[in-house]
């Protein structure tokens, strides 16, 4: 057999001169660090929050384009390469939620099909967390968004304040649920005059848990609210049951036996066949009440979600009502939907502050009351630690578990 032989050549670059790596801008290339931060948001306002997280971080915001045709389709086109790299979607949610929630699909699958080595959302505020248990015959959205997540490409979500810590348990994959609780206790120590003057404030029993942990943390004495002018949505006949069953009227019954699925009782005893059930008494709540002295003091309610006013302003009179001199409201997500701002204008509420996870700069400029807390800090240490495998304990130190 003849022996191949492969003869030198010549280099293309001469050894006289070293070679030369430019690396563009001052700010770390994020390509050198080995991942990449991008927004899904094709709004501006929804972006402002992905740039103070890429400023703490020191990288570059990635370049890509996420646009609606005309027929309301969305598109998104990454202008670079990502090939290998662990990948942070940045995605804010506006009040136009199934939007957004296309634009982080489709933006995670285009860098899914790009090669991307991990894919990671950053979803502050996670939609239609509301909706993650059964009522009636509805079905429970938040499980179906989870795995729409998954089979689009996601491999981790760093979010804030769940509605339920169960929600977690619907991923596939890790999920860092972070608190937004120590800024908004330092806000309180910084802001409120004469904080020690305050009382913390559960809006509902629901909420005693949480409203606990500040408390305990602020060393400050705890109230809860009790009662609701109207019934709520949770309050609601979680029933599934039909009209009962009447024969047609032309049908004779026979006594012996009985057909279908039909169990065997008395006939003579109760007008419908079937299992005899203890009659249920409709669930009445009175008027609310307050359970805990805020006369003379700062009442405070905590909440996780400010989305419609009405509830919160009807609290926030009755706490007047009991001698409450000013009153606040805590939240991590301020959507402030509908009518919002001049309800809180109107009302007895003195202020109302809430995080950065949701984009409210319009509320805020009809209503001076709003404040804002920025917590960009904490999902750019987030992001870092995820990237470098580095334990993530330290960011919910002094954290309650039913915080």
């Amino acid at each position: 057999m003849p022996i191949r032989r492969f003869g030198g050549h010549r280099s293309l670059v001469s050894r006289s001169q070293p070679l030369k790596l430019s690396y563009g801008s001052e700010k770390m290339n994020a390509s050198k660090s080995g991942y990449r931060v991008f927004s899904a948001n094709s709004t501006a306002a929804c972006t402002e929050l992905a740039k103070k997280i890429t400023e703490r971080l020191g990288v570059e915001l990635g370049k890509s384009l996420v646009y609606q045709e005309p027929n309301r389709e969305t598109r998104v086109d990454v202008k670079e390469s990502v090939r290998g790299q662990d990948i942070f979607i940045i995605q804010t949610i506006p009040k136009d939620v199934n939007t957004a929630i296309m634009e982080l699909l489709v933006m995670a699958y285009a860098l899914k099909t790009s090669c991307a080595k991990n894919i990671i959302g950053v979803i502050p505020y996670f939609p239609y967390s509301k909706q993650c248990k059964m009522r009636k015959r509805g079905s429970i959205v938040c499980k179906l968004l989870a795995s729409m997540l998954a089979k689009a490409g996601l491999t981790h979500i760093i979010t804030m304040d769940l509605h339920q810590k169960e929600i977690q348990g619907f991923f596939s994959f890790p999920v860092d649920n972070l608190r937004a609780s120590p800024f908004l206790i330092q806000y309180i120590r910084e802001e409120v005059a004469d904080y020690r003057n305050a009382v913390i404030v559960a809006k509902s029993p629901s909420a005693a848990k949480r409203a606990q942990s500040y408390a305990e943390r602020l060393r400050l004495g705890l109230a809860v609210m009790h009662g609701e002018a109207h019934h709520s949505e949770l309050d609601m006949a979680d029933g599934r049951q039909s009209p009962p069953f009447s024969p047609p009227p032309n049908r004779t019954r026979t006594t012996s036996g009985h057909t279908g699925l039909e169990l065997p009782c008395n006939r003579h005893l109760t007008a419908f066949p079937g299992i005899e059930l203890p009659i249920m008494m409709a669930k009445e709540k009175p008027p609310i009440t307050v359970v805990g002295d805020v006369g003379g003091r700062i009442a405070i309610i905590v909440d996780d979600i400010i989305d419609d006013m009405e509830d919160f302003v009807a609290a926030a009179d009755i706490l007047k009502e009991r001698g409450a001199y000013k009153i606040y409201i805590m939240a991590t997500h301020g959507l402030l939907s509908g009518d919002a701002p001049r309800l809180i204008e109107e009302s007895a509420i003195d202020e109302v502050v809430v995080t950065n996870t949701v984009p409210h700069a319009v509320q805020k400029l009809q209503c001076p009351k709003i404040k804002t807390v920025d917590v960009s800090m904490i999902l750019a240490e987030a992001i870092r630690r995820t990237h470098n495998g580095e334990s993530m304990a330290y960011l919910f130190r002094n954290i309650a578990v039913d915080d």
